[in-house]
Parts: C-alpha cells; structure tokens; sequence
C-alpha cells in the first residue's frame, strides 16, 4: 500500500467520558466537529476543548491528524500502520474512524514528534498555514 496523506486539524480536542446512560449535552451538536462512541459501559465524545461539558473525566490537549480520504473500505492497515510508526516513537494515540477516513489523536507535546515520525516513513503530512 503506497503512504497516505494526512492533514492536522487545526484544533485541540478534549476526550469526554460519561456514563452510559447520560443524555448527549446539546453543545455537542453545535459544534463543527465532533466524535460520539456509545457501549455497553459508557459514552465517550471528543470535541474541541473550548467546548466545556461537564463529563464523568476528561482528557484535554490532544491534536487530530486526519487521512486526507476518502478512504475505500477495502483498503487494509491504515490504522495499523500509521500506529505502528507512532507506536515505534513511543507515542500514544486515540483512533477514531468515520465512513470516509480515519483520525488518528496525539496529544499536542507529541505532535511534532509524531509528524516527523510520519514524514520519516514516507507519509506526507499537511499543516495549516497557521500552525507552519
């Protein structure tokens, strides 16, 4: 499988954890960017940090890189991969999956390990005009 592209999102996220059954606090929805994963034990949600919400526990200061998609479904390893380079760097992530692409999480002191990482294993990484 040839490298991918990935882009940094321009936006520092919070990972919610609530209770099962908590209802979805409406700020959510108002947000322009926003994940929610429900099982049989809990409820996480990320999104920007701006955005306060008064969760079980959170974890603030993760930055997103996302592959540049969309992906086709029988593309194998993506995630594998791109975690294996990180993980190779002693850098954790959060992965979250949409219909369209992956995302793959790294709090923001590792960010710039993680994005010379991935440009050393041949992947291209995009960067705002903002953040360069």
């Amino acid at each position: 499988m040839s490298q991918l592209t990935l882009r940094l999102i321009n936006e520092a996220f919070a990972i919610h954890s609530l209770a099962k059954n908590s209802d979805i606090p409406a700020q959510v929805f108002k947000s322009d960017i926003y994940f929610i994963a429900k099982t049989f034990d809990e409820i996480s949600i990320v999104l920007p940090q701006n955005i306060q919400l008064n969760s079980d526990d959170v974890e603030r200061d993760w930055q997103a890189l996302e592959v540049v998609g969309p992906l086709d479904f029988t593309l194998t390893g993506i995630l594998s991969n791109i975690s294996t380079v990180l993980a190779n760097e002693k850098i954790s992530i959060f992965a979250m999956s949409t219909f369209d692409t992956d995302y793959i999480l790294v709090k923001e002191a590792k960010i710039k390990a993680a994005i010379e990482a991935l440009r050393a294993n041949q992947y291209q990484v995009l960067i705002p005009s903002t953040q360069q």
